[in-house]
């Protein structure tokens, strides 16, 4: 049979049952040959409820959140701005005339000024001529305005802000001149020596000051106005050491080092165990820098004799600078010390010397005794005269000279005890100094000085007489 025969197989993998043609079956579950490679998606109606739920559920959830969050981030910046606002606009505390008063801070004198109505609450001052007399009444300025004790311009009052804490003070304008030309005339300082005593020294320096001639635009007026700025005058002081409590301090000072002698000398000094001061010459200095150097380094002071042994009263102004010059110059190229302590040779310095060189100078030192040495009268009259004449606070000449040094040689070691014998302390001019509280704080530095910028050389005083 057909049955039998054309579609009977047998278990071993033959079909037992007719199938239907596929190309028959639903398009559904028609098996359909996949190409190698190819993606294929599986449409299933779960995919398409997960499709539904995407679109139509969660989708919606997320949009009704959105104006909720634009809301929150509205408010926040309406109260940030609310706050900008309130800080900007806030109000401070300000003392006017006297008075607390609250200012929006920020707000300018200007502002102040038009809120409280001051301008009609004091009056303005007067415009003036040249002359002083009244050009305007109240043409001139509107108020004085002050704040926290410096003047404010009314050019000002519109830019200057008040934070809070300031001190306003608002009075009654000050008069104001017309615009004038000013012819302007320097005033030169004068000397002026004061005082008496062996140191002398710059106790102030002179300062131009200037006159004024006003030339009124609307008034046309003319007018002297005398010194608008002050001149000040130079003024040369001398004095002498009065030691605190009159205490019994003396200093030895010796001219015209160094010399064959000087060794010597600061020999004896060491074995008495005291300094004493040494104004060296400069042609001495260049002719024996080791022996200048040696007085340094046994701890005595150094100050200048000038360059060589000439006086200085009566030559011009370059040859004082320069005799004083070449002497400090020889002095620190020997010794490394820069000293502007000066004896002028004989003590001949006046008032045209300071005029020339008063910037070179701290000091100008002379003496109280004089130890008579270079008269060669002998050890014993040079010993008796300065232990019969000294007093608390003297400087005493010696002579460190080859012409002195036989009898200062002599004379030194007697001298020192017997000071020593009547109390004394023997120390250097800078240390004696140091012992007057007064004198001290006026003369910081004996042996440094600097002249100020602004200062001049000044001139001579017309009653001053340099002649001998």
């Amino acid at each position: 049979m057909r049955q039998n025969g054309s579609y009977a197989k047998g278990r071993s993998g033959s079909r037992s049952t007719p199938r239907r043609d596929l190309g028959q079956l639903p398009g559904g579950q028609r098996k359909r040959r996949r190409k190698p490679g190819a993606m294929y998606i599986n449409h299933s109606r779960g995919f398409s409820d997960r499709s539904a739920r995407i679109g139509n559920s969660r989708t919606p959830r997320r949009q009704s959140r959105l104006p909720y969050a634009l809301i929150a981030v509205g408010c926040a910046f309406v109260l940030f701005i609310a706050a900008v606002v309130g800080y900007v606009n806030r109000s401070v505390d300000i003392v006017l005339n006297g008075e607390q008063t609250s200012v929006r801070v920020g707000s300018t004198l200007q502002n102040l000024i038009d809120d409280q109505g001051l301008t009609d609450a004091y009056d303005a001052g007067d415009l003036l001529a040249v002359d002083d007399s009244v050009l305007t009444r109240r043409g001139g300025e509107k108020l004085s305005v002050k704040v926290d004790g410096k003047r404010v311009k009314q050019g000002k009052w519109g830019s200057r802000e008040l934070t809070g804490g300031e001190k306003v003070t608002v009075k009654d304008g000050r008069d104001t001149y017309e615009k004038h030309e000013v012819q302007a005339t320097t005033i030169e300082p004068k000397l002026k020596v004061e005082g008496t005593g062996a140191i002398e020294y710059v106790k102030t320096w002179g300062v131009q000051g200037r006159s004024e001639v006003w030339i009124g635009e609307q008034s046309g007026k003319t007018q002297d106005r005398g010194e608008a700025v002050p001149v000040t005058d130079c003024v040369v002081e001398c004095a002498s050491v009065a030691p605190k409590g009159n205490e019994k301090y003396v200093a030895l000072t010796f001219d015209e080092a160094p010399s064959g002698a000087t060794k010597q000398i600061l020999q004896v000094l060491k074995e008495k165990g005291i300094s004493a001061t040494f104004f060296l010459s400069g042609d001495a200095t260049e002719a024996s820098p080791a022996t200048a150097k040696a007085i340094v380094d046994a701890g005595c002071e150094v100050g200048s004799n000038s360059y060589s042994d000439e006086s200085l009263k009566g030559q011009d102004r370059d040859a004082v600078r320069e005799q004083i010059s070449k002497g400090t110059e020889a002095i620190k190229s020997a010794t490394g010390v820069k000293t502007m302590l000066l004896r002028a040779p004989y003590a001949a310095f006046d008032e045209q010397n300071w005029i020339d060189a008063m910037d070179l100078v701290s000091a100008v030192v002379s003496w109280n005794v004089d130890s008579g040495d270079w008269l060669l009268n002998g050890a014993g009259e040079q010993v008796s005269t300065v232990l019969e004449s000294v007093t608390p606070g003297n400087i005493v000449l010696l002579t460190d000279s080859d012409e002195c040094s036989e009898q200062t040689l002599e004379a030194l070691p007697q001298i020192i005890d017997g000071l020593v014998a009547k109390g004394y302390k023997i120390v250097t001019l800078s240390d004696l100094v140091k012992t007057d509280t007064s004198l001290s704080k006026k003369l910081a530095s004996l042996t440094k000085a600097s002249m100020p910028k602004n200062a001049v050389f000044p001139q001579l005083a017309e009653d001053n007489d340099t002649t001998d």
